[in-house]
């Protein structure tokens, strides 16, 4: 049974969604600059690990004061983000039309012919739900992994709303990878989420110059269905615009131990990764631990 926190927590995501969306899109981009710049004065002890997880993203080379500029921008885009999660449920799909761009389709529509599928890998970056609307309207609906929410009815709600943009939400489960296989088989697009290892129970790889963990599935998807793994990140632009960069295919053939392809194949994955987050690394929505050196000091 639902607690009232988890209640109250429910119905204020559905108010304000419900109120964002009837609010012009240049008045709620303010709204969002502004409510993200009070996010990151008001959450200042969030900052020391976003200064950390930029720092590695930028190198030692960029000053302290540019470092600190982008993780207030980090607070912004990421205030932006829900708002334009919110609101992109509402737009008209000629609207849609006019404000995404996409570099990387032709590939990604030659790897669809071939009929196997393709598992597309995104970071958090960005506004990712207006790459799955956008590649919906295409006529490749999306079908994705979502983390449970409590209460219940959250999950569902959210569910519905992606629903509603052509994207299917599988809960996490026992038989949510027979699920994703089979919707590849089907010649269909899976798209997952995995620049960070929430179970901790991943793949080794180097991120940024620092050995962490990346969640092993999408690897494993593309190897045994024989479906391409694409890298992909939605960025968004001034004036309310969104430009998507789609990287790859990474080579999921399988060479020889199904464990050893898919450390292969995860290596390969992150350095990818590595290459969109660097493109616009403010906008890299990264929140919480995601090296073990950040755990070990408390972050």
């Amino acid at each position: 049974m639902a607690t009232p926190d988890q209640w109250a927590r429910y119905l204020t995501y559905r108010g304000l969604a419900a109120a964002l969306q009837v609010i012009p899109r240049p008045m709620a981009g303010a709204l969002a600059s502004a409510a993200g710049f009070t996010i990151s004065e008001v959450w200042r002890d969030k900052r020391p690990l976003v200064h950390s997880n930029l720092r590695r993203v930028l190198g030692p080379e960029v000053d302290e004061a540019a470092v600190r500029r982008l993780v207030t921008k980090a607070f912004c885009s990421y205030a932006h983000y829900w708002v334009e999660s919110a609101q992109v449920v509402a737009l008209r799909s000629d609207q849609i039309e006019s404000i995404f761009s996409i570099e990387g389709f032709e590939r990604f529509r030659l790897e669809m012919a071939r009929g196997r599928g393709v598992v597309i890998v995104l970071p958090h970056v960005g506004s990712w739900e207006y790459g799955g609307r956008w590649l919906a309207q295409q006529g490749y609906p999306m079908t994705t992994v979502g983390e449970l929410l409590e209460p219940p009815e959250l999950f569902d709600w959210f569910t519905s709303q992606r629903a509603s943009l052509g994207l299917t939400v599988l809960p996490p489960g026992p038989d949510t990878t027979v699920r994703l296989l089979d919707t590849l088989r089907a010649g269909r697009v899976v798209g997952l989420l995995a620049d960070r290892d929430l179970g901790g129970k991943g793949i080794e790889v180097e991120l940024f110059g620092e050995k962490t963990t990346l969640p092993g599935g999408p690897a494993l998807l593309a190897l045994r269905s024989g479906a391409p793994l694409m890298t992909c990140a939605i960025y968004q632009r001034p004036r309310g615009l969104f430009h998507a960069v789609l990287q790859g295919p990474l080579d999921s053939t399988r060479t020889g131990r199904l464990r050893q392809d898919v450390q292969r194949l995860t290596e390969e994955m992150a350095l990818s990764l590595e290459g969109l987050i660097r493109l616009a690394p403010e906008q890299w929505h990264l929140f919480q631990p995601n090296w073990p050196s950040d755990r070990e000091l408390g972050h």
